[in-house]
């Protein structure tokens, strides 16, 4: 009988431990712009949701890979309301916008609003969107807005692929830049509006591709710019990306510039051979540097 206790135990405390890791995986996450917040108190405890405009997109941005969990509430604003539907929008860096309906959601019997006037909380409706490595900007809107919705946003990261990357070099012209870190020296390639970045590799493959902006002395502070990923003029995806000044690299041959930190996107490329272009969409930012890596592994794909 003891044994048995001692194994029940045993097992208990594992679990606990395993969910402990679990939940600090997890973290919520705060839209960047339309920050209007719902409290909604869920058995005695108080929760912070987000609005969601139908004018207005919410911007979540996260660096993966992992699970991005969208927990939504909609509002039942009268008692004559038996059952409320709504349309969530959002897009993934820009690419095609997906959809997702909730349908006949019953008001909820642990949730309340902390702010009673606003009616009634439905049942949690989640959904779940896996993000590959790299930095995203999700972008959420409803469909109209008669129905309220708020939501909240968990990211659980995922693990990474263990794979080799190797360099992979543009097509030409494009001008080497070489940056120092740590020591070691790494080749990276200036690209601007008038002079795109261009890419062409034969898949199926991934695509790394690192992008820094070119900091003059003077400038200071968060720099944000959008790049456009392009083939055969037809945008693939809309990066925005965000970047400081580096701290620990620096140019080798260029003491007039500081290089940003590096902001990632990943390029699902598929079967045949495929032309990119990547193009920055702000002028005023001047012009960035990249590098590219794909897997040691398909380099067999690059001749």
């Amino acid at each position: 009988m003891k044994k048995l206790i001692l194994l029940i135990l045993t097992c208990f405390i594992a679990c606990s431990f395993i969910s402990a890791q679990n939940a600090e995986k997890s973290r919520h996450l705060k839209p960047s712009n339309f920050t209007k917040k719902v409290t909604t108190v869920i058995s005695g405890e108080e929760r912070s949701y987000y609005s969601l405009s139908n004018e207005q997109p919410s911007v979540i941005s996260v660096q993966g890979p992992g699970t991005l969990r969208v927990l939504t509430r909609g509002r039942f604003q009268t008692a004559q309301e038996d059952y409320i539907s709504y349309e969530i929008l959002y897009t993934i860096d820009g690419g095609e916008q997906k959809r997702v309906r909730m349908k006949d959601v019953v008001r909820s019997k642990q949730a309340t609003y902390l702010n009673g006037s606003l009616g009634m909380p439905g049942d949690r409706e989640d959904f779940d969107i896996e993000l590959v490595r790299g930095d995203h900007t999700i972008e959420f809107l409803l469909k109209d807005g008669t129905v309220p919705v708020a939501v909240q946003y968990l990211f659980t990261p995922g693990k990474e692929k263990q794979q080799d990357w190797i360099d992979f070099s543009p097509l030409q012209p494009s001008e080497p830049v070489d940056l120092v870190s740590s020591e070691t020296s790494v080749t990276y390639y200036r690209f601007s509006g008038a002079k795109p970045l261009r890419i062409e590799v034969n898949g199926p493959t991934e695509l790394r591709v690192f992008t820094r902006v070119e900091y003059q002395y003077q400038m200071q502070g968060r720099v944000d710019y959008r790049l456009q990923l392009s083939e055969n003029g037809k945008v693939m995806n809309t990066y925005q990306m965000s970047s400081t000044r580096s701290e620990v690299t620096i140019y080798k041959n260029d003491k007039n510039l500081i290089p940003g930190k590096a902001s990632e996107f990943l390029v699902e490329v598929p079967s045949g051979k495929h032309v990119y272009q990547v193009v920055p969409l702000d002028p005023d930012k001047g012009t960035l540097l990249a590098r590219i890596m794909f897997p040691k592994n398909d380099v067999k794909l690059s001749k």
